[in-house]
């Protein structure tokens, strides 16, 4: 099964690609979609929209697993994520993908064991789980990579 994990951003929102066999994962792609810093919020979702289309073009996932907006301290910025949010989960939609949405919490939880584990714990695991050398960078792509594995390691078997 190919999996699409989504970390959304509007400045910088992360995305990862695997392949789960229901045994193991491995990396397809990884990376993350950049906006201008200054750039009106409707041109950064547009750029969103279409980089992130493309991806879904390319990769042609099974599956969209994406990471909840929990909490945030700054409203303004927990308000943009919500609208990148939305662009992941309507392109998720228009191609009748299962969605499935996780917290940072749950992530955490079902990639390392441990719900309150640190980043660094986080993608020493995604290393780890996906046989990799180094830890995917930027950190966005790797927390894409943890949503993606999320779903890999929840689908019922």
């Amino acid at each position: 099964m190919r999996i699409l994990g989504v970390d959304p951003g509007t400045g910088i929102l992360g995305f990862g690609v695997i392949d789960y066999d229901g045994r193991t994962a491995q990396l397809v792609d990884a990376g993350v979609i950049r906006t201008p810093v200054h750039q009106p919020l409707p041109e950064r979702l547009v750029t969103i929209y279409d980089e992130l289309g493309e991806i879904f073009e390319t990769h042609k996932p099974q599956a969209l697993s994406v990471e909840k907006l929990f909490f945030a301290r700054n409203v303004t910025t927990a308000i943009s994520v919500s609208h990148a949010r939305g662009v992941v989960l309507l392109l998720g939609q228009q191609r009748a993908l299962p969605i499935f949405e996780y917290t940072p919490l749950q992530i955490k939880q079902a990639v390392t064991g441990y719900g309150k584990a640190d980043k660094k714990q986080v993608q020493e695991m995604v290393r780890i789980l996906l046989r990799l050398k180094e830890i995917p960078k930027p950190d966005d792509a790797a927390d894409a990579l943890a949503a993606a594995l999320t779903y890999s390691q929840t689908i019922p078997g």
